[in-house]
């Protein structure tokens, strides 16, 4: 009895393991397909990309490919959740561990000097990404819903500094994170054309000289 009991636990036991290396194999298999269409969109835009490129790059085939993905534009929607999610979680992490504003800006310093080797290749896939966007409702919907998520996590932590500082914000802490969002989006395109002039940190700089300047306009609150 004890015999058979050990048997049906390592039964189990192997059936575990087993659909554990499954999902494993599946999730390394998408995620290799999401990295080929990423650098094809990349070099040839999204119209240059096909089933058979995606698959070919990533050395799978069709029947692989649309093992994980409907079609060349459900792995657009993939890509673009799995991107703008990335952004929303890192940005979410440094304010949750980064205590401070400033402290903040340091690890988004730092980020902006890692990311500035593959700069160019991230930015045209982003650019690419938001033209399809805007041109498919379903996708534009949901890249709307990152982008409100992205300026509360802003608005957030212009929020704590101005409490911090114990003052009013010269405006709506709203407008003020649109403001943010939008002069990086801004600035990100400024320094695609000329590299040479504008440093990697252009971006965290600007939005420190803004925050000063919002907090020497901030006044003290009445009593």
């Amino acid at each position: 009895m004890q015999y058979c009991i050990w048997i049906h636990l390592r039964i189990w036991k192997w059936d575990d393991v087993t659909r554990l290396s499954r999902a494993e194999s599946q999730a390394r298999t998408r995620k290799r397909l999401l990295d080929a269409a990423a650098a094809i969109i990349a070099e040839r835009g999204i119209t240059g990309m096909s089933v058979e490129h995606i698959a070919e790059r990533a050395g799978f085939t069709r029947g692989a490919f649309y093992g994980n993905f409907a079609d060349k534009h459900d792995i657009v929607m993939a890509l673009l959740e799995q991107r703008t999610q990335g952004e929303f979680d890192e940005l979410r992490a440094m304010g949750r561990d980064a205590g401070s504003f400033e402290r903040m800006l340091d690890q988004m310093r730092q980020r902006h000097r890692e990311r500035a080797r593959h700069a160019d290749e991230w930015f045209v896939l982003r650019t690419e990404l938001w033209l399809y966007a805007l041109r498919h409702t379903e996708v534009a919907d949901r890249l709307a819903r990152h982008q409100r998520r992205a300026r509360a996590a802003i608005e957030a932590g212009i929020t704590h500094e101005f409490r911090t500082a114990a003052v009013q914000p010269p405006a709506d802490p709203a407008l003020l994170a649109l403001i943010v969002h939008a002069l990086g989006d801004g600035l990100l395109a400024q320094r695609m054309l000329t590299p040479d002039e504008i440093p990697d940190e252009i971006i965290v700089d600007a939005v420190s000289l803004l925050l000063r300047s919002w907090t020497a306009l901030a006044q003290a609150p009445e009593g």
